[in-house]
């Protein structure tokens, strides 16, 4: 395809073409070259897609700073102007997705409870909807649904499932062995046949494009997890692979990082498939041929040197659905090739988009003449492109009001720990000369995967000129087992280390002041922070714990320590989370730097008795700290609104300038 770098026509051009009215920022109130206001935006455009028939656009977009985010929908001959804009009052629209050329499906939220009652409960109701694009018809479907096929040889019917409200999380062990009921979505009617329910013998199941059960997983009442497939039109389950035991230590990584299994079904071969395992004792996952006939491995089709292959691509054309690429950390997303044809798009995409870092074609027609394109990197806070016979159009952002030329570079490192492991970073440089002040900023998880992209958090420290660390200690995912293992029962010890260790090398390098670093976290980041005040030796000036896990002690008991029978491995790996280690609030006493702790009050993943009781157990050692809660929030990104973020990102600015250390960082 021949990409041309100029609009499609006129009205295209700049962010006005979907209808943006966002209001401009006020005066700096902190210490960002760039004001607050832009910075706590929730994302303005959300996601945009195109028709399979290439006819209509659908844009999930926030036309305001406090508003709610709406859909509207544009015929991609007329730009100009909504043909359609829909909102689910008194619900709000979260998600959106063609699954024929006249139907989206999606799903809408709303806060219905005041109060966080346990751990993983939700202040939200959620639903499901499906609109006709055709009639104007917009209807509720019964229960919080997921489309897990478009069945693209059945356009009136889709399959379904009952979402997972924390699988993409990466944090929920047991999210795989959760059985779940799969149905058939009538797309006329809302009537819904079911196809089968999940046990827990079989309980995450895969199907083709056809609609066939292929692939599933399960586990046994010995906590012994089994795989099986079923060639199309089988109708039961044949064993196969590994018998992995959860009782195993050895096999935690496996069961919390979560990607290993299957991964792709040959469309063109029914009886092919693709793995994704460490096999034959390797540390890393690579991609595998597996024969659904003989149930039998076949080649190693991809291994990356210095990473786990973690997921595929298929071609982008809907329907094609053949092997594209292996995906595995790195500088970025970094994708292995297997299709020629899909890699020179890309290709002439990054070429002519700007900032390119991560492209994705997240939508195209079936003529393949029409597509939208997004990337997401350093300078470029999310972006969607149109593409129509050959003619390449910016069609918003995810943050217009950002200058993409003020943001900054992100450099991908590898420097060595204490003990001699090589441990990956990211390091995002403010504009000037060093050496600079250092915010380390360890991600939550601890056990998710972390890549270069945009990170409004990173971009906003390096405006107000820090430069900013985010280390990938040892416990996190996609570098492979050893990496993993390497954590394990060393909350506050090694993994602690792999972070102080991050900033000395950078102080080593001649980058960084060593007389003003700081840390800074969300969640487990949260909980490294607070360990971080009583470190010795000391090299930190303030730490800032956001969402922390302050007394995990609490939170074993309160969770794994009473849920009953559970694998030893996940139980003796929560426990060595919570009891063995560092446990921040019974360390108050020896805090020795000064502290600012932020906390949303509806927090579902780290309930909010870890802020009150850390703060009250503080106070009452006479240490120096604020302690800030962020009203009506939840733990989550997409649960902060804007005000949550102005208050928050104002704070931590005005506190990193004028409260952190002697005289401020």
């Amino acid at each position: 395809m021949n990409l041309l770098k100029k609009p499609l026509m006129a009205a295209m051009l700049g962010v006005s073409t979907l209808g943006l009215s966002v209001a401009a920022p006020s005066a700096t109130q902190a210490t960002s070259s760039v004001p607050i206001d832009v910075w706590a935006l929730r994302d303005v455009v959300n996601a945009v897609q195109i028709s399979p028939d290439g006819q209509h656009l659908l844009v999930h977009i926030n036309p305001s700073r406090e508003g709610e985010y709406l859909l509207q929908i544009y015929k991609t001959s007329d730009l100009s102007t909504p043909y359609r804009t829909l909102n689910a009052d008194p619900m709000e629209i979260i998600s959106a997705q063609w699954v024929s050329p006249n139907v989206i499906v999606g799903n809408a939220w709303e806060i219905k409870r005041e109060t966080v009652r346990r751990q993983e409960d939700d202040t939200r109701n959620y639903a499901t909807y499906f609109y006709n694009l055709e009639r104007n018809k917009f209807s509720q479907v019964d229960g919080n649904l997921a489309v897990i096929n478009t069945l693209p040889d059945e356009p009136d019917e889709v399959l379904v499932a009952a979402a997972e409200s924390v699988a993409d999380l990466g944090v929920d062990p047991f999210a795989a062995f959760r059985p779940r009921s799969f149905y058939r979505l009538n797309l006329k009617t809302g009537s819904q046949s079911l196809v089968m329910r999940g046990t827990s013998k079989y309980g995450n199941i895969i199907f083709d494009n056809k609609g066939n059960p292929r692939f599933a997983i399960g586990q046994e009442s010995d906590f012994t997890v089994r795989t099986y497939y079923r060639k199309p039109g089988d109708g039961s389950w044949t064993q196969f692979g590994t018998v992995y035991d959860q009782n195993d230590h050895e096999n935690l990584y496996r069961f919390l990082a979560g990607f290993q299994g299957l991964a792709h079904i040959d469309p063109e071969n029914p009886n092919l498939g693709y793995m994704i395992e460490a096999r034959n004792g390797a540390d890393k996952a690579s991609l595998w041929e597996f024969n659904f006939e003989t149930g039998e491995y076949g080649r190693e089709v991809f291994s990356a040197p210095d990473a786990d292959v973690m997921s595929i691509g298929t071609h982008s054309i809907p329907g094609r659905d053949t092997l594209a690429y292996a995906q595995y950390p790195g500088a970025k997303w970094e994708r292995h090739w297997f299709d020629a044809e899909e890699q020179a798009l890309y290709e002439a995409l990054e070429q002519q988009i700007p900032y390119a870092h991560q492209i994705n074609i997240s939508s195209r027609s079936y003529d393949g003449r029409t597509m939208v394109v997004s990337n997401r990197g350093p300078k470029d806070p999310g972006s969607f492109w149109l593409v129509k016979d050959g003619q390449l159009a910016k069609l918003g952002s995810r943050n217009p009001l950002l200058n993409q030329e003020a943001l900054a570079d992100v450099e991908y490192i590898r420097y060595p720990a204490r003990d001699g492991m090589m441990i990956p970073g990211y390091v995002t440089k403010p504009q000037g000369e060093g050496p600079f002040p250092l915010i380390v900023l360890p991600h939550g998880g601890p056990h998710v995967t972390e890549v270069i992209s945009y990170d409004e958090w990173g971009q906003l420290l390096a405006s107000a000129g820090y430069m900013v660390l985010q280390p990938q200690y040892r416990m996190t995912v996609g570098w492979g087992k050893a990496h993993f293992d390497g954590g394990y029962g060393e909350h506050g010890g090694k993994m602690q280390d792999d972070k102080d260790d991050g900033a000395l090398y950078l102080v080593e390098q001649g980058l960084v002041d060593p007389d003003r670093i700081a840390m800074f976290g969300w969640s487990y980041g949260g909980y490294a922070a607070l360990v971080s005040l009583s470190r010795e030796p000391q090299i930190y000036q303030c730490a800032i714990a956001g969402a922390a896990v302050a007394d995990p002690a609490k939170t074993y008991r309160l969770g794994a320590g009473r849920a009953g029978r559970i694998p030893k491995a996940l139980n003796d790996w929560a426990e060595r989370r919570g009891t063995i280690g560092i446990n921040p609030i019974q360390e108050v006493s020896k805090v020795n730097i000064p502290l600012l702790m932020v906390h949303p009050e509806d927090d579902s993943r780290v309930l909010y008795y870890h802020f009150e009781d850390y703060k009250k157990a503080f106070e009452a050692a006479g240490k120096t700290g604020e302690f800030v809660t962020l009203e009506d929030a939840d733990h989550f990104y997409r649960t902060l609104m804007y005000t949550h973020q102005q208050q928050f990102y104002t704070k931590m600015l005005d506190y990193l300038a004028n409260d952190c250390g002697p005289g401020g960082l």
